[in-house]
């Protein structure tokens, strides 16, 4: 399994952006897909964007697209969450997961949580009216 450490999130106005990222580390080579949930309180843990490591290939919420985007550096080892025109419905941990290699015919279903390993710790982004 990836260790992940999210990073980046804090206070921002709305209407503002703000770059979360995802460092990963151990088990990089076995990574299938990253993605970021976020959870607001009182709410479940919500999808909200997906890569898949090796294509790029990206999917999102209806929420967020056009809004949000996702991108991996695999330099780096690290995913992204670049957040544009946020409102106060953004308002959440926002948690990043990693999905292990699929075993061929295997379906991988991205918005769900049972289907990632790894999970970091989340961090905090409120947007102020």
């Amino acid at each position: 399994q990836a260790q992940l450490v999210e990073s980046g999130g804090g206070l921002v106005q709305a209407g503002g952006s703000v770059k979360l990222s995802c460092a990963a580390s151990g088990q990089i080579s076995n990574t299938y897909a990253m993605a970021w949930f976020r959870q607001a309180p009182g709410k479940e843990r919500e999808f909200v964007a997906v890569i898949v490591w090796n294509s790029e290939t990206t999917y999102y919420a209806d929420s967020v697209k056009g809004r949000f985007t996702i991108s991996r550096d695999t330099a780096k080892s690290a995913a992204y969450l670049e957040m544009n025109r946020l409102n106060h419905e953004d308002t959440a941990v926002y948690y990043c997961a990693s999905a292990p290699l699929r075993t061929p015919g295997t379906a991988f279903f991205p918005t769900r949580t049972a289907g990632y390993d790894s999970w970091g710790r989340g961090t905090q982004v409120t947007v102020s009216s």
